[in-house]
């Protein structure tokens, strides 16, 4: 029974790494790319950049700041800024717009306060229909802020407009949250090294 027990734990982890890498040897690179020169246009440009998801994808939000404020600022000696904020970031502030206001509103209410025109919002989310996240790119599309949306495994179309719209495909919550933490780091470490001096042979 034991022994049974250990080859379908080893057959689950081989799947799991199997599904993964096949998500990444699928990846739609020259969408990625884009994206990439989209967010390092933004950063040149000074424009804000708003990130959020729920969950798993709130956790790459605020992750997604800390490699982005600090780590590209330090990497480029001081030539590229990018003013990153992450609506998951402040659990006062999403209690209170929860316990005050609704749920449904924690990111809406935060871009109305702080995004303006030309500002990006990068959205992550795996099923991609969270009332919040719904309600946040509607808000986006009013104050006419270029969304990045990335997700999993969206089953609707989309009502409102997105300038990039990446769905994974995938159910499984982790290896979609794996997929959105690569995402984050291949933008961000790809600037780091664009203005540096790191030897690229180094890095990868």
């Amino acid at each position: 029974m034991k022994k049974n027990k250990k080859k379908s734990q080893e057959e689950f982890f081989k799947n799991y790494f199997l599904k993964l890498s096949n998500l990444i040897n699928n990846v739609d690179v020259k969408k990625l790319i884009q994206i990439s020169n989209f967010i390092e246009h933004c950063i040149k440009s000074k424009k804000k950049i708003f990130v959020a998801g729920n969950g798993g994808s709130a956790a790459v939000s605020n992750h997604f700041l800390c490699d982005f404020n600090k780590g590209i600022k330090i990497s480029s000696k001081n030539k590229m800024v990018p003013q990153v904020h992450s609506f998951t970031n402040s659990v006062e502030l999403i209690t209170a717009i929860s316990n005050d206001i609704n749920y449904e509103n924690i990111f809406d209410f935060q871009l109305e306060n702080h995004g303006s025109k030309g500002d990006v919002i990068f959205i992550f989310s795996c099923s991609g229909s969270s009332k919040n996240i719904l309600n946040l790119i509607k808000r986006a599309n009013q104050k006419k802020i270029n969304i990045i949306y990335i997700t999993g495994f969206l089953k609707k179309k989309l009502k409102y407009n997105v300038k990039f719209h990446y769905n994974l495909n995938c159910e499984n919550y982790g290896i979609t949250e794996d997929m959105f933490s690569t995402f984050m780091h291949l933008i961000s470490q790809w600037i780091r090294f664009k203005y540096s001096n790191y030897d690229i042979n180094k890095i990868l």
